[in-house]
């Protein structure tokens, strides 16, 4: 029944049935998933969890500010100081900002700075329904009236808004990412596979299981209340090409040898499907389902990352054992051109690179996997170097926008925190307590008029440090601990450093639960498919190595050659779950094989077999999803330059040199102990013969 189920894209009628749902499928999907961007929400406050300090003094608030607004702060600059003219244009320009959509309320200003030399202007923009689009129209309106016969008067809006509106034009690169991830599995598929029309079969497969996947998590966010936003976007483009060509790559790849062993290629395909289904659905759904782990998050931004990309693993998955082979029957045998695989063909074994590296391995398997254990964990040595406690607002671009510009102008000029200030909401009866203390808070350069209403009392406070730094966050966590002392006030501080603050901390929280989740759920399921207890242990360790050796040069490489301001609070845990992940993948591809020659010929031969065979369709695989993920350096954000460069590396590293080296020096020393307790680790393990060359080319890579 199962292999009837797995091998029905070969079968003559199915294989039209299944293309013709899928183009049916895909023509709807296209429009939901082009409104993709409608229900992503990018603002930080919408990323909290609902009992955040921030998120529920934003509430408190709105009765003495806009609800939902992000300030908008309009610097400009005549290093020769500013003119009455110039004084004249600033106040011209606050009246006409007045006319543009989504400004709310009278704009602060403009106020000229104590050496005379820069001007200020806070404009409140409406950060609701259209959140961080809204903002980045209106910066642009702004900044179209600002440069208006400005005779030589600098124009900058920077802010949070500001900050918004650079963000929104850095993301706007996202349709730029697919066609260079595109481009990425195209050119590795060409080098691979040595054709220059069978690259085009996976690279339409993905990307249809693309669009499938951004249309079901559409519908997901709009009405299962589920949050996406551009991060996820940019996520999700590049785990699906590179994930579902890995897959295909694996099929391809027994695809081919079956197409020598059987002359009718559906039966080629059937018998393709059958042996590599089982490896590739466990890989997918250990992938999948760590993911979901992601779901214990309390960040929201987070929590809704893994569904989404679960999904797309899912879809990927699905249409790569459903789509694509029944492309690859429609299309023959001629789709491996110039060099068809044809009936009845014999492979000569090659004494290949794999091949060569399983039999030196196996002369001393201790020395190697020691050795290879201690070098990596010297390169994990780096991870104490991290500086994950957040970026910088000014440090969030690998480029110098105007936001960046306009605050180093307004720095110089203006208190650092001014038009962008914290806030404390407390009961009415507190109002002279909580203005004294916040006054006396260390970092707090100026305290407002206290606002009363309702009750409530409501204090403004301009930070002496930048909005989002380091040092404005120790200045906010002095003040809550300072107003919370209050007795009878009830006080609760916000602001945008506070919502920076909260989110830093929900972060270190999620890595708490979910790291260990992720360790426990993936040891379960590698439990389950080899049905043993030492070998899961031994591949989560590998694992966790490998991702602490990635982050540990990564960390190194931000530091002292890209010189990064720091990293997001939750970098860590997303590679984490990435690396560990996909790590885990290849070595399910990996040890799958070895169990079963371990079953014919022990363990010790099955590990240097199971190399030599997958070797090849591995590193292809390593390198496809390493390009991938490499692609996102293309946009201008650190974040992207970050997640992109330490997945990248972490995956070359576990495909080159943790999975070839370590796993297979270990499943060597240790034998047949691997699958204890289970029947497998009675079996007699005999040293393996000297051999040359790979004695079965099961799952031989197309480069080999």
């Amino acid at each position: 029944m199962l292999r009837k189920i797995v091998t029905l894209p070969s079968g003559r009628i199915a294989k039209w049935a299944i293309v013709a749902v899928w183009v049916a499928l895909l023509v709807p999907a296209f429009v939901l998933a082009g409104k993709l961007g409608d229900v992503e929400k990018n603002d930080n406050s919408a990323w909290l969890p609902s009992n955040a300090e921030a998120t529920t003094v934003i509430e408190q608030a709105k009765k003495f500010q806009p609800a939902e607004t992000l300030p908008a702060i309009v610097i400009y600059d005549r290093p020769e100081g500013v003119t009455p003219a110039d004084m004249a244009k600033a106040q011209a320009d606050a009246e006409a900002f007045k006319g543009i959509e989504k400004v709310v309320g009278q704009p602060q200003g403009p106020l000229k700075s104590q050496d005379g030399k820069a001007i200020q202007t806070v404009v409140q923009i409406d950060d609701g329904t259209d959140g961080w689009d809204g903002a980045n129209k209106a910066v642009g309106a702004m900044t179209e009236i600002g440069e208006r016969n400005a005779n030589g008067l600098g124009f900058h809006v920077t802010g949070p808004a500001g900050y918004a509106s650079d963000s929104i034009t850095a993301f706007s690169g996202e349709g730029a990412l697919g066609m260079i991830t595109a481009l990425v599995v195209v050119v590795i598929l060409l080098f691979t596979y040595r054709s220059p029309f069978l690259p085009l079969l996976p690279l339409l497969t993905a990307g249809g299981a693309l669009v499938a996947a951004e249309a079901v998590i559409y519908l997901l966010a709009k009405n299962a209340g589920l949050t996406v936003n551009t991060q996820t976007s940019l996520v999700l483009t590049v785990l699906v090409f590179g994930a579902a060509t890995d897959y295909a790559l694996l099929l391809i790849s027994r695809y081919r040898e079956e197409l020598r062993r059987h002359k009718d290629r559906h039966e080629a395909m059937a018998e393709a499907l059958y042996r590599s289904s089982p490896a590739i659905i466990a890989s997918a759904a250990t992938v999948a389902v760590s993911l979901l782990v992601l779901l214990l998050a309390s960040l929201n931004s987070t929590k809704g990352l893994g569904p989404a990309c679960a999904i797309g693993i899912a879809i990927g998955l699905l249409a790569m054992l459903t789509l694509m082979p029944a492309l690859l029957v429609i299309c023959g045998r001629w789709i491996f051109w110039p060099v068809k695989p044809s009936f009845g063909a014999v492979v000569t074994a090659k004494d290949g690179i794999w091949t060569r590296i399983g039999t030196a391995i196996s002369r001393r398997p201790r020395i190697v996997w020691v050795g290879t254990a201690l070098v990596l964990g010297v390169m994990a040595i780096g991870v104490t170097g991290l500086k994950a406690d957040g970026i910088p607002s000014k440090g969030q671009f690998t480029n110098e926008p105007q936001a960046v510009v306009g605050e180093e102008i307004k720095s110089r000029h203006f208190p650092a925190g001014s038009g962008d200030p914290i806030y404390v909401v407390a009961n009415a009866t507190s109002a002279e307590q909580v203005t004294t203390v916040l006054s006396r808070v260390p970092g707090i350069a100026d305290v407002a008029t206290p606002m009363i209403k309702d009750g409530d009392v409501f204090v403004l406070g301009t930070l002496e440090n930048p909005p989002g730094s380091k040092a404005a966050m120790r200045t906010v966590e002095q003040a809550r601990t300072a107003v919370h002392k209050i007795e009878g006030a009830d006080a609760r501080l916000g602001g945008s450093t506070a919502i920076a603050l909260d989110t830093q901390q929900s972060a270190a929280r999620d890595a708490k639960v979910i790291i260990p989740a992720v360790l426990i759920v993936v040891f379960l399921v590698l439990a389950l498919l080899l049905r043993a207890i030492v070998a899961p242990l031994l591949l989560m360790a590998t694992v966790v190595l490998s991702f602490g050796a990635a982050l540990g040069v990564s960390a190194l490489m931000f530091n002292h050659v890209f010189d990064f301001a720091g990293a997001d609070a939750n970098f860590p845990l997303l590679v984490f779950v990435f690396l560990v992940a996909l790590g885990i993948d290849y070595n399910i591809f990996l040890v799958t094989r070895v169990r079963e020659d371990a079953q014919l010929h022990g363990t010790r031969h099955g590990a240097r077999t199971g190399l030599s065979a997958t070797g090849g369709v591995i590193t292809s695989a390593g390198l496809v999803l390493a390009g991938t993920f490499a692609a996102l350096g293309s946009l201008p954000l650190v974040f992207a330059a970050q997640l992109g460069f330490t997945v990248a590396f972490g995956v070359l590293l576990d495909t080159m040199i943790v999975r070839s080296v370590l796993v297979t020096a270990l499943t060597v020393d240790v034998g047949r102990w691997m699958w204890w307790p289970s029947k497998l680790s009675k079996h007699h393990d005999p040293q393996p013969p000297t051999v040359k060359s790979n004695p079965e080319p099961a799952l031989t890579g197309a480069t080999s």
